[in-house]
This record gives structure tokens, sequence and C-alpha cells, in this order.
């Protein structure tokens, strides 16, 4: 736990269907509060909308309670006089809600450990720097990976580090993106519960950071019709007493007949869990070919084009071999996606699904016969509510929840094209 001297106010949020963060704050004299009792929290918090309606379900109205609880060794400062820390929902009977993600997303990593594996994530954030007005933050020509753009926003860049330090966020790496003034953020990998936390973590820094410098965040998958989308990538590795899944086996480029089994199971679910990745209004805008979203649902070797890209170990890899899923984006609950990613790999283990066929150069100029991702976001969510992989990883009630918030997400915003549904979303992710 943190020092917690000048602590005035501590924090506990929970990210939602719609994958926003919601949050309560005590003083620091009711810290054992929050940690044995939890703060009340109504059950509409498992389904708010990124509109700030309600989509209630048939087994979730206006009756009960549930309530926010916090573990004080996860405290971290993230600003003056304010500490926060991952919440997680429980029952007032003191066992766990079914719509809370984070002990979802504890459960199938338990499932991992049970049979032996170990696995570890680590999450790329890409966000777009915006004027206190919501615009673009700069208007002069935006050099992407440039030195020039990247030390123009030195004294914001420097001033994050200086907040992750303080918070104890590893960022492994840093650096100005394609579109104009976006940004990414690379996350040094570790336990998946404990990287979702990240993931929460450092976009409440980002925001918090960019207000102090007279800008604003988007975690938009698409802040701006017609310009560069943000994604979310997830990377994991999996590993036996034995080794690495990834890397040291007989199959293409190092692959054990367990690695290729996983990536094979999470290509095997991608179209029904597509909604869980990528679910909001604008999604379908970012995932399509060209843009390096991952659009395509095959595997490649260092392929970005490809839903799943196999990174490769070895000198040139801080981190060992691992698979990057790129289709992830910010409107995503951090906590179910990497449930979804990890649980969907098990699942191809469990069933020793083949290695399907690699994409070798770009999906669009092969031929390849690959199964098709839903076409547009009312499709992903009926695929979604009618998966048994889905319920199996998620449970029932969680993705019952996501079909009904993203559901009112399409009819709320039934034109994603449209700028103003751009411009209508443009903060609602940001933390």
């Amino acid at each position: 736990m943190p020092d917690l001297d000048g602590v005035r106010l501590i924090g506990g949020s929970i990210v939602d269907m719609a994958g926003v963060s919601r949050a309560k704050y005590v003083p620091t004299s009711r810290l054992t509060a929050f940690q044995t009792v939890g703060m009340g929290a109504s059950p509409s918090w498992s389904v708010f909308c990124v509109d700030g309606s309600i989509a209630f379900t048939p087994s979730l109205g206006v009756v009960g309670d549930l309530r926010i609880r916090i573990d004080p060794g996860d405290l971290r400062v993230v600003e003056d006089g304010i500490a926060w820390a991952p919440g997680d929902l429980w029952l007032q009977d003191g066992h766990p809600s079914p719509m809370c993600a984070r002990s979802r997303l504890s459960d199938v990593v338990d499932r991992a450990r049970a049979a032996g594996l170990s696995p570890a994530v680590g999450a790329e954030l890409e966000c777009t720097l915006l004027s206190a007005d919501g615009g673009h933050a700069t208007t002069a020509p935006w050099s992407p990976y440039g030195l020039r753009t990247s030390l123009e926003l030195a004294a914001f860049l420097v001033d994050l580090m200086t907040a992750a330090d303080r918070a104890g966020l590893v960022i492994d790496q840093v650096h100005t993106e394609y579109g104009h003034d976006q940004l990414e953020i690379s996350l040094a990998p570790g336990d998946p519960v404990a990287a979702a936390d990240d993931v929460v973590l450092a976009r409440t820094l980002l925001g918090r950071t960019a207000a102090k410098h007279g800008m604003a965040v988007s975690f938009s998958p698409v802040p701006f019709t017609g310009e560069a989308g943000n994604g979310a990538h997830l990377h994991l590795s999996l590993a036996t007493n034995d080794g690495p899944l990834l890397a040291g086996g007989s199959g293409p480029h190092g692959l054990t007949p367990a690695g290729g089994s996983a990536i094979a199971g999470v290509l095997d679910t991608l179209p029904e869990l597509l909604g869980v990745y990528a679910g909001s209004a604008l999604s379908s805008l970012r995932l399509v070919p060209g843009n390096w979203a991952g659009a395509a649902a095959c595997w490649g070797l260092e392929n970005r084009e490809a839903a799943v890209r196999l990174v490769l170990g070895g000198r040139a890899s801080a981190h060992g071999a691992n698979i990057e899923l790129k289709v992830v984006d910010p409107s995503a609950n951090p906590y179910l996606a990497v449930a979804a990613f990890l649980g969907s790999a098990l699942r191809g283990i469990d069933a020793a699904l083949p290695l399907p066929p690699e994409a070798s150069a770009n999906p669009a100029e092969m031929d390849l016969d690959l199964t098709p991702l839903p076409s547009d976001q009312a499709a992903a969510i009926d695929a979604l509510e009618s998966s048994a992989a889905a319920a199996e990883i998620l449970g029932a009630p969680i993705v019952e929840g996501i079909v009904s918030v993203r559901r009112h997400e399409v009819a709320t915003y039934p034109d994603p094209a449209n700028p103003d549904v751009a411009e209508a979303l443009r903060l609602a992710w940001t933390c």
C-alpha cells in the first residue's frame, strides 16, 4: 500500500459493460469500511450506457443493491490528495456479483492456472489528444512517429511519466502514432487481472495529466469520422513448467502444439466475441482492411492486418513470444476483453484445435478461406447473444448485460458514419 500521507479521498471504481469507468469516493478514515463492507451501488451500475441511459435486462431492474469493495494493497495515488484502487462488485450476502467483470477475469485466470498454465498479459493504449473544447489538440501538420511531434509534447510526456512513477505504473514505451494528435503507450506485461487494472490506471493518468496541460484525451474507437481510429491491443503469453507455448516448439515459427491450439481457439471464437472486443456503435468504422486493426480473422507472424499477430521471441523481443489481439478497441471493458482472449485460448487448448493456415502477407491479397467477422454492430451483438463460448467464458448474466447495453447504442446511434456520432461519443470513454 502506498504512503497515504496527504491523501484525503479514497476512490474505488469498476468498469461497466459499456467500457466506462464508474467510481465512488470515501474519506481516508473510511478505508477499512471500503474494504470490508463496501460502498453501495445500484444494480444499474452494471448496465449504464455511454450516454447515461440505463439498459435494464429481464433479470436486472430497479430492485436490489451491490457493494463495491477495494483492496488497500491495490491503492495508487492518482491525484494530489486522492488515491484510487480497482473495485470488485459484491452482492449484499457477501458473494461476488455475477456481473462483476474483474471477478470473472479472476475466475478465468484461476482456470488457466489449474490447467498448469501461467498466463501473462500486456496492453497497448492508443488515444487522441484533444483541445479543451474537444477539437484537435494541434493544427500543425502531423508527422506519424515523428521526433518533432513527440518533442512538442515533451512537457506533457514528462509529467505523464512522473505521474506513472508515483502511481507505480510501469510504462514500457510511448510514442506519437499514425493519426493526428494520436499517442500510444505500451504497458509492461504481468498477471492478467493486474494488467487490466493497469489499463484503467493508465487511462486515468493520461486524462488527468492532459487536463493539467489544457487538453483532453479521447479513447473513442473513432474520435473523428474519416480519421485514424484508436485500438487497445492485448498481448498474451502462456507457459507451463516445461516452458513457453509460443516458442521452442516444432511448429511454424517455434509454436508448440498447444500454442497453435491457443491461436486456433482465439480465432474460432472471434466472430462470437467481437461484441466484447469491439462492441460500441463506432467500432465497426475502425475494423476495416488497411487500418492495421486486425479486420481479417486469421493469424500471421508479425502481420498487422491479421486479427492475431504472432510476435516472435528471441533476442529482439523484450518479453518473449506472444500473440497480439488487434481487434480490441478502447470501448471494451478491459477485464472482459482479457477474459475473452484468455478464455478462448484455453478453449482451443482443451479441444486441441488445429492451427489454421498462416496469413504470410496482407490477407486481402491472399486466397484464404477465412471465417467472416460480423458485418455491423447489430450482427456482432446477435452473434454474442447466441454464443455458447461467450456464456461459458463470461457467464450468462454478463453476456445479457453487454447485449442490452450495446443494443441501446445501436438503436441510439444507427448511423455510425454520421460525424455527429463521433462527436457525441468522443469523450464517452475518457477517465
